[in-house]
This record gives structure tokens, C-alpha cells and sequence, in this order.
């Protein structure tokens, strides 16, 4: 078997895009940078203008239902305390403007308030019939103050003329301030209360709407509060009267209805997925019509920020959509119509489970998403040396940049093209279709679709090298890729002809841009059971299929013949993939014989958790690779060194993922792991590597995707310095030892971990004749060193006590050295190393000092005997020459 070469043996986890976002509230703080969001059963607080977490509040092992924020800009969660408000989960909670406040609202329709620095109850209500649906606070106007408390504050000023006015004055105006908070709560039996929190009660029943309401605020510069439902009406209430002054018919279920800062518009949000702004004076919608949102982006909750300018929605996806609001402060009072709210930035709470991945544009700029959905999503690879975050644009790394929507069904594949300009996708529709990435314009626009399959598609895969043509090499925005292959349930393949449309390239000036007809050069009945992966090799030529029905077939691109097919799997191949162009040859096991020839290989993953190298000279296995404990998802072939000398001696290379939540990298020629990556705590579907920089891409069903970055030289590098810094210190500590210089030596030794070389440090101070006056060991100078020891040096030298105190004929030293320890160190000093494991070397210290002093014991018995028998042994004598004994 070849030797195991160490070349790349290390990876280590650089960069992660994790999920923020699973569902429940989601709150903004008053500056609009701090995004706070529930995740499960914490919450996450994430910085919205780079991306990056500042912190998380641990949950408690329940799922978050409801948070809120107060206005604070305090990135930092500390635990304050911890309360049981109500028997039954709670359900909504709303802040005060002042952040002192908090009301929660439950599912048995009770609302408790809490003053938040107290954290005590101060208000508790029990009218509602139903679950709390909505909680907002405000303060009213000066004029609903009731005449009874105008003349109270006036009674008290006439009292306070003669004493103290200005303190007074300053009294009366806090009262006043108190009573103008309220609280609006609304439940799902459609009613909604007023609550005077000074006067304890509620001061109003607002029953207009017959369904749950999802949404309340108030408009001071109106003095009016809004309603929304899922009556599929919002009404606006006159805080003077609390009667209805207007009742709008939004047509369809209201989730958000709030007032758009001072302006004199309002907002509606729901089951369309669009906001709709309305007049808050007429009741007039202001935007045009628009079309329903599809599947999944239903909105479910959306606010106003006043320091972005903009509304932020909560969709059913999941995903968070920030919407600029700046088109109605510049046309405020006009009636004209409005066109919809843009969106400037999208957040995509959880990328769910991740079925493929690929980078996308020629500097590998984004990564595309096959996220378990019908659209595709950009992310950006941006880094810190990029160009500049944008507060809205919000272009770090692992921000959302675009949407590629088209698709009606779930996108099973994707593939990229070697320009990185042109993605191929395959879904559940029966389509697959082709997209053109042109991220210098930020131009992301379907091109084409491919429609003939008769079930969904489970493969497709494009060209890897340039064609023939200087200009498509210099342009390939305008030169899409000559072909297309696709593999489908139904069994079949077909090479689709990708025309170039004229009408397309001009699409950015005309109204609408004709995709160009798709038409298959032939189709080919290839598997008896799915087609799960569809491989081109380095120059177009040959194409492999792999199925569930456990074969793998290779095919001539041309004529779409076949040229061979490749049995040996147990269970279905999921996956294959064509050697890199000048692959060095693979030697084979035992079985196989000598290396192949340069006819080409294939590598394939399958659900009998074995990845496969094949020869394409006879189509034989080289080499079966045995280490998944699952089913083996995705296999790619590791980038060779750039360098033609370099690349005959690096060993080929190989990557694996599966369903055990696990990445191997593997050595080709000996079959063996040269390391296994682990980030996931779920299957692996999709794995890609950029060539350039050796980075590993894994993307699975946790919603996680993992950026394994090459530290095979730093890890060389590292080693090859802490090698020769070790035999430095070897020679030091040698060179102490012959000067007999102990201090230096025992305190080397200690770091070196060389228990030999220590022990004959020791051993030479307790042999030591005679020994030092004053010194327990033997030797005063050793007696310091081992006196000042720091915590970690002293549990290593018990550590060595231990194990040399288990051998009779070292044990003397171990004591000896031990007794100066326990001589030198008070009490509480050795107490404290309990923690840090030096119980366990305490009790295997007393086990065999207990048998030392036991056969000790019993030779100091022996001694007896042999002393009584010398001395009975000095009274009998023998004469000299006869065999006569003589008594004496």
C-alpha cells in the first residue's frame, strides 16, 4: 500500500452562515442597527448593518412566543431576572416609550403589566374572553383628560399658591403625565379595550371588527389609533370619543396596521405579501393595485423604524424584507398614486434545509442557494476588504443579494458554468431553467427554460471549459453555454440546445425580453430508477450518470451513445464526479493490480456509504473507500497545485459528505482519511470547493452552511516550528542536567513532559551523600523550585509522583518528593487543585503509599524474627576441625 502523504490533512472552520430567524417576534432597536429575533428557544441579537451576532439570550427549553426591545441601544444581554407571569403560554408583550413598562398577554386572555427595573406587577387585567392578540401603549392628548381631573389639578394649584410654587407646579406635572398613559390590547374575539393604567380600568370597548386583532398603533399628530384584523378590515378610532371615524376594506386578513411616523399615511400588511399604504385622513388607498404574493410570503408582522425610514416585514419564509418608506415623506400630502414600497434589503431569517450550493460569478463572489423551495438565493461572499457595508444594501458577507424567482416547485439541482455567469437549476416543476449572474450590473434575470421532462428533474450539469470561440472566453455574459444536460424520475436524459436570443441581450432597454427557444437534441432512456447526478468531464466529451438503480453509466456527449457502465454498488449512487484535468493515475488495491492509465477517472458516492474511484480504461473499481457510518450524499475531487512540477508529487485527493453529518477528505492512492470535518448536526446534501484557495463549502439540512478554510501549511508550519523548538529545549535541558544545574532542568523537564529525565533529576538529589543541611529532598536549591511551582506545574509533578509511586523501586523517590510537596504547600493550596483533576491523583497516591507502608510494616516484623535469631545464633559456637558444638 502507497504511503500516507500528509500534504492536506487540516481544515478548520472559517466562516459559518447559520440561521437568525425561526419564527415569533422580531424587534428593532430605536437607531434601527440591533435586530433582535427568535431562535427556538433563544434569542438573537444581530448587527444589521454588518451581519455579524452580538449576542444570544440562552432560552429556558420552551420556544420563544413572543420579545420586544426597549429603545436602549445596549448590544450587551444580561439576565436581569427571570418571571412566571401566567399559567398559560404568553402570546404578545409591547414595551412603553419610556422603557419602564412591560405588558404580556397570554392565551387565557389575562394582561399583566410589570414595572421592568421593579420587576413586580402593576397591573393585572381579566376582561378579554379570548387570546391576547395585539398590545400597544401610548400616551393620550391633553384633551381627553376629563373635566373631574381638570378641576382636581385646579383645587391643587389654588392650594399650592402659598407654599413652594415651583415644586409643586413640578408634582402636578408628573401626575399629569402618569395619567395620560394607556395601554390598547385587542383579542381574537375582535375587541379591543382601552386601558387607563393611572384609574386601574378600562375607559373603552372598541367591538367594531368580528375577528382577531392583529394590529394596533396611535398617531399623535392624528389622535387617532388603528386597528387591523383578520375581518380583513382596519379602522381608525378618534381618541377623543373612541368612535370609529373611519372603516377601511383591506379584502383581505390583516396581520400589521400601523401609522407611518408623521406622515399622513398608514399601513396594512397580510395575506398578499404586500404593503398597501393608505391615506390616515381619507382612508383612500395610495398604492396601485398589486398581485398576491405567492406561496410562503404571506406576511405575518411588519413595524415602522423611523431611523431607517423604512417598514420591516415579517414573511411566512421566514425571511425579513426592509421596504423604504423615503417616496412618502417626498410626496407627503399629495394625492396622487403611489407606486409600491421598494425593497432595499433582505434578510433571510433561516436558509431551512440546504439541497444544493455552487459559487456563482468569475471571482466566486456569491454562493447560490438551493434552499427546499422554488427560488434560488444569492448570498454574498463579500469580506471585510470589500467594499463598505450599506445600512440598507447591507452587502456583508452572508447578506441576501438576490432572488431568482421562476420556478413553481422545489429546486432539487443546480450547476454552474466554468465562467461562473450562467446557473443551471432542476426542480420538482419539470422544468429546468437558465440564469444569467451579471453581479457587476447587479443583473439577475432568467434566460431560458427547458420544459419536456414527464417528471421532476434530479440532475443537471453544464459545460466546464470555454468552447472554442475567443469571444465567449472574452465575453461569456453574451455567449451562453452551447448545452445543457438533464436527468430526471423519469428515467431519462436529454442535451437541450441553448440558443442565443437577440431580444434577451437587449432585455435591460426593452419592456420585455423573449426567452429563446429550448429545444433537446436528443433524449436518451438511461436508468431503470432515478437519475440522481449528471457529471461532464474536463472537456465536454463524455458525460456520466449515476441512478438509484445503483449503476453508473458513462456516455459520449456527441450522439449521447453509451460507452460504459460501472456496477458495483450496493445501493443507489448519489453522486459522481469526472477527475480534474491532469489527474496524476490512481494506484489500485490489491485486487486491482497496478495504477490506470490516463484514460480518465470517475468518483462516486452511493447509499451504501462507500465512495468509489473508477478507471474509464476498462471501467473497473480502483479503490472502494470505506468510513461513512451513512449514506454518502455529495463526492468532488480536491483541487491539484496550480504548478505542473507540483502536481506529480501531490498526492490526489478526494472529499466526501454524508448522511452522517460528517466531511472526509480522503488520499486517492491509499484509501486512507487524512481528516474528517464535523460542523453539522444533520445530513450534508450539498459540497463544493473553490479552486483557488483549497476552501471547502458544506451546506446541509441543519440550515447551515460551513466555509472549511486549508491550514495544512499553517498546520506544517506550526509543527515544523514547535519540532524544533522542542529539540532546542531538549538540548537545554541536557545541558542543565550535565552542569547540574537542577532548578533550571526540573522546571524544563516539567514543561518538556519528560518523566525519564525528571525521574533521574530526582533520583540523583535523594541519592545524594550527604545530603544538604536543611533540605527535605536532599538538595535546598530543589526544595525552592519545587516550593514555587504553579498550579499547573504542581498537579504534573503529582501527576508523576503517582505513577512512579506504583513501582517499589522508584517509590522511595516518589515519597521523598512527596513529603516535600505536602511539607511546602499549605492545605488550602492542594485543596484548590480538586477541580482541576487532583482528587483522582490524590487517591491513586494513597492506594499504593498505603501498600508501601504495609510491606514496610511487615519487614520491621520479619527484622524482629532475624534479630531474636542472630542473637540466639552469638551463644552457640562450633570447635575448630571436630563436629562438636559447644554451648557457651
Amino acid at each position: 500500500m502507497a504511503s500516507r502523504n500528509t500534504l492536506v490533512t487540516t481544515f478548520d472552520v472559517d466562516k459559518v452562515i447559520q440561521p437568525i430567524y425561526t419564527g415569533g417576534d422580531v424587534a428593532l432597536d430605536r437607531e434601527g442597527r440591533t435586530l433582535v429575533t427568535c431562535l427556538g428557544e433563544d434569542a438573537v441579537l444581530t448587527d444589521l448593518n454588518t451581519g455579524q451576532a452580538l449576542g444570544r439570550v440562552e432560552g429556558d427549553g420552551e420556544v420563544l412566543t413572543a420579545l420586544t426591545k426597549d429603545g436602549s441601544s445596549n448590544l450587551v444581554p444580561n439576565l436581569q431576572r427571570t418571571l412566571k407571569p401566567h399559567s398559560t403560554p404568553v402570546v404578545t408583550v409591547a414595551i412603553d416609550r419610556t422603557g419602564t413598562l412591560l405588558a404580556t398577554g397570554s392565551a387565557d386572555g389575562v394582561i399583566k403589566v410589570w414595572d421592568i427595573r421593579g420587576g413586580f406587577v402593576t397591573h393585572t387585567f381579566r376582561v378579554h374572553n379570548g387570546v391576547i392578540s395585539a398590545l400597544h401603549f401610548f400616551e393620550s392628548s391633553a384633551s381627553e383628560l376629563d373635566d373631574g381631573k381638570a378641576l382636581k389639578l385646579k383645587k391643587k394649584r389654588r392650594k399650592s399658591a402659598d407654599v413652594e410654587n415651583d415644586a409643586m407646579e413640578g408634582v402636578m406635572q408628573a401626575e399629569d403625565s402618569t395619567a395620560r398613559f394607556r395601554l390598547a390590547s385587542g383579542s381574537e374575539d375582535g375587541k379591543i379595550r382601552i386601558w387607563h393604567l393611572s384609574k386601574r380600568k378600562s375607559i373603552a370597548t372598541l367591538d367594531s371588527h368580528v375577528s382577531v386583532v392583529r394590529g394596533l398603533d396611535f398617531s399623535h399628530q392624528h389622535n387617532s389609533l388603528v386597528s387591523g384584523s383578520r375581518d380583513k378590515t382596519a379602522i381608525i378610532w378618534d381618541a377623543q370619543t373612541w368612535k370609529a371615524k373611519k372603516v377601511i376594506p383591506i379584502l383581505e386578513q390583516v396581520e400589521a396596521a400601523g401609522f407611518i411616523g408623521s406622515s399622513n399615511y398608514m399601513f396594512t400588511a397580510g395575506e398578499y405579501g404586500r404593503f398597501r399604504i393608505w391615506s390616515a385622513q381619507t382612508g383612500g388607498e395610495s398604492t396601485r393595485p398589486q398581485s398576491a404574493g405567492g406561496e410562503g410570503n404571506e406576511i405575518i408582522g411588519a413595524f415602522f423604524n423611523s431611523a431607517l425610514d423604512a417598514l420591516l416585514s415579517v414573511h411566512a419564509d421566514q425571511s425579513l424584507l426592509l421596504h423604504s418608506t423615503a417616496q412618502l415623506s417626498a410626496t407627503a400630502g399629495a394625492p396622487e398614486t403611489l407606486e409600491p414600497l421598494s425593497v432595499v434589503r433582505r434578510i433571510s431569517g433561516t436558509h431551512d434545509e440546504i439541497i444544493d450550493l455552487a459559487y456563482v460569478t468569475p471571482d466566486r463572489a456569491l454562493l447560490a442557494l438551493a434552499t427546499n423551495s422554488e427560488h434560488i438565493r444569492l448570498v454574498s461572499l463579500a469580506t471585510e476588504n470589500s467594499d463598505p457595508p450599506s445600512r440598507k444594501a447591507g452587502r456583508y458577507f452572508g447578506a441576501d443579494v438576490a432572488l431568482l424567482q421562476g420556478h413553481e416547485d422545489i429546486i432539487i439541482c443546480l450547476d454552474v458554468d466554468w465562467s461562473g455567469n450562467w446557473l443551471a437549476t432542476g426542480a420538482k416543476d419539470n422544468t429546468a431553467r437558465l440564469w444569467k449572474i451579471d453581479h457587476a450590473n447587479s443583473v439577475y434575470e432568467h434566460y431560458a427554460t427547458y420544459t419536456g421532462h414527464a417528471e421532476s428533474l434530479g440532475a443537471v450539469s453544464l459545460p466546464q471549459e470555454a468552447s472554442v470561440s475567443k469571444l465567449s472566453m472574452a465575453n461569456p455574459l453574451d455567449h451562453p453555454p452551447p448545452f445543457l444536460l438533464t436527468g430526471s424520475q423519469d428515467k431519462t436524459i436529454k442535451k437541450w440546445e441553448i440558443a442565443r436570443s437577440s431580444t434577451n441581450k437587449n432585455a435591460s432597454t426593452t419592456s420585455k425580453a423573449t426567452n429563446p427557444p429550448s429545444r433537446a437534441l436528443y433524449t436518451r432512456k438511461a436508468h431503470d430508477k432515478d437519475i440522481n447526478a449528471i457529471s461532464l468531464n474536463h472537456n465536454s466529451t463524455l458525460f456520466a450518470s449515476a441512478s438509484q438503480d445503483r449503476t453508473v453509466k458513462i456516455w459520449s456527449v456527441k450522439d449521447g451513445s453509451v460507452q460504459g457502465v460501472l456496477r458495483g454498488h450496493r445501493r443507489g449512487v448519489w453522486s459522481v464526479k469526472f477527475a480534474l484535468k491532469d489527474t496524476p493515475p490512481v494506484s489500485g488495491d490489491s485486487s486491482t493490480g497496478p495504477a490506470s492509465s490516463r484514460h480518465g477517472l470517475v468518483l462516486t458516492g452511493s447509499g451504501d456509504k462507500t465512495v468509489k474511484i473508477w478507471s474509464l480504461a476498462d471501467y473497473s473499481c480502483l479503490r472502494t473507500l470505506e468510513g461513512h457510518t451513512n449514506s454518502v450524499l455529495k463526492v468532488l475531487w480536491m483541487p491539484l497545485t496550480p504548478s505542473p512540477e507540483q502536481s506529480s508529487r501531490r498526492p490526489v485527493q478526494i472529499a466526501s459528505a454524508g448522511g452522517d453529518g460528517l466531511v472526509k477528505i480522503w488520499d486517492a492512492n491509499s484509501g486512507e482519511p487524512a481528516c474528517t470535518l464535523d460542523n453539522h448536526i444533520d445530513r450534508i446534501w450539498a459540497l463544493t470547493v473553490d479552486p483557488t484557495t483549497n476552501t471547502l463549502v458544506s451546506g446541509g439540512g441543519d440550515s447551515v452552511v460551513t466555509f472549511w478554510k486549508d491550514t495544512t501549511s499553517h498546520t506544517l508550519a506550526a509543527k515544523a516550528a514547535a519540532s524544533t523548538a522542542r529539540v532546542e529545549q531538549e538540548q537545554q535541558l541536557m545541558n542543565y542536567t550535565h552542569a547540574g544545574n537542577y532548578r533550571e532542568a526540573i522546571i524544563l523537564a516539567l514543561t518538556l513532559n519528560h518523566p525519564a529525565r525528571l525521574l533521574a533529576l530526582f533520583q540523583g538529589v535523594v541519592d545524594r551523600s550527604p545530603a544538604e543541611e536543611g533540605s527535605l529532598s536532599g538538595l535546598k536549591a530543589v526544595d525552592e523550585v519545587i516550593t514555587n511551582l504553579s498550579d499547573e506545574q504542581l498537579l504534573g509533578l503529582l501527576r508523576r509522583l503517582r505513577d512512579w509511586n506504583t513501582n517499589a523501586r522508584t517509590a522511595v523517590v516518589a515519597q521523598r518528593i512527596l513529603n516535600v510537596i505536602v511539607r511546602s504547600y499549605p492545605a488550602e493550596r492542594l485543596v484548590g487543585l480538586r477541580a482541576k483533576g487532583c482528587k483522582e491523583v490524590v487517591e491513586g497516591l494513597r492506594a499504593y503509599t498505603e501498600r508501601h507502608y504495609k510491606r514496610m510494616a511487615e519487614l520491621v516484623d520479619e527484622s524482629y524474627l532475624l534479630e531474636y535469631t542472630l542473637r540466639e545464633m552469638e551463644e552457640v559456637g562450633f570447635m575448630d576441625g571436630e563436629d562438636e558444638m559447644i554451648l557457651v
